[in-house]
């Protein structure tokens, strides 16, 4: 066996795999970066490599953070084929691990971040229109999938998801708040005043972006899989949507992933502007998008405000993760985008 990582007892872990497998194996254990909430390792056994997904060990909220819920909802949408890693086992016995944890394949490609693309999709720029493409084709396939048939129908609220989501998420904000954050209060009294008519309900992540997504290994760009179903219930879709153009390059936007003109970004030819995408999912499913920036606003304020859960860790001393002391500042700066569709 290798040296163990930090905080990772690999003999507890090997005991536990092998039960579940009836197979005794050394394994190899190594920690895998990315991600700004749960820890990911990989594990190489018998010639197979797996992912290792645990919970923070100080969870932000009571709801946060739920792998196993995670697992479920994964492996049940691999029953309605939409690409996801194939789920081994889950446990949350917190004697093996020290909290929550779920086994899953390791799917071979890269990750699209923002420091750049991966050296196959970044060599060919010409191909590289089909990133906005295959993020959103593959947004409409997920919210074509009928989540009755899945385990979502068990554990999602769907009846007035739109109604109660300010306050929810102001909720969360009041149990860590630590910090004044402008803007946040008076979004969310935009937000509550003027809240949409009920759309339509569909399997919505709840964060999808394009480094939720792992790309297969060779260009020309196509999606291996979708990961990190976290947030997911059965909710608006237009909400999948805002958040994923939270995070797509365009003129002022910090946050964006692969931005032209950074190292390794994307060709300024090949990347469409937001607008482009979001008429093409409009196009895909014919949703009605006329109140499109209630949902941009919604979805940007959300998003500090769960940033602001793991920056809240950071202050108190209670995390590790380099990633949670810059959400802070990333917080504030979606706060002032927010602000600016509550008009």
């Amino acid at each position: 066996m290798s040296p163990p990582p930090v905080d990772f007892d690999v003999p507890r872990f090997a005991e536990w795999l092998s039960e579940r497998t009836g197979e005794h194996a050394d394994l190899e254990v190594s920690p895998i970066r990315g991600g700004g909430s749960c820890e990911m390792f990989r594990v190489d056994r018998l010639g197979e490599s797996w992912v290792v997904r645990r919970a923070p060990r100080a969870a932000v909220s009571n709801t946060a953070h739920q792998v196993i819920r995670e697992a479920k909802i994964m492996d049940s949408l691999a029953a309605q084929r939409v690409p996801v890693p194939q789920v081994l086992a889950w446990s949350d016995d917190a004697t093996v691990l020290g909290a929550p944890f779920f086994v899953m394949s390791f799917v071979d490609g890269g990750v699209i971040r923002r420091n750049g693309l991966p050296p196959p999709l970044r060599d060919d720029p010409s191909s590289q229109r089909l990133i906005g493409e295959q993020l959103i084709d593959t947004l409409v396939d997920l919210h074509a999938v009928d989540w009755t048939k899945t385990v979502l129908a068990e554990i999602s609220r769907p009846a007035g998801f739109l109604d109660r989501q300010v306050d929810r998420w102001l909720t969360q904000l009041d149990s860590y708040r630590v910090r004044d954050l402008a803007g946040v209060d008076d979004i969310a009294r935009w937000l509550r005043t003027n809240v949409p008519a009920h759309g339509e309900l569909t399997v919505m992540h709840g964060d999808y972006k394009v480094d939720n997504l792992i790309w297969a290994p060779a260009a020309p760009p196509k999606v291996a899989c979708v990961v990190d179903f976290e947030m997911t219930t059965v909710g608006d879709p237009l909400i999948d949507l805002a958040w994923a153009m939270i995070f797509w390059p365009e003129d002022g936007n910090a946050i964006a992933l692969a931005a032209p003109g950074t190292p390794d970004g994307m060709a300024p030819e090949s990347c469409q502007p937001p607008s482009e995408l979001v008429n093409r999912y409009a196009a895909a499913t014919g949703r009605d998008l006329s109140r499109f920036g209630w949902y941009q606003a919604f979805s940007a304020w959300k998003l500090a405000i769960v940033l602001e859960g793991s920056y809240a860790t950071y202050l108190r001393g209670e995390s590790r993760n380099p990633l949670h002391e810059v959400f802070g500042p990333i917080a504030d700066q979606l706060l002032v985008r927010a602000g600016r569709f509550a008009q």
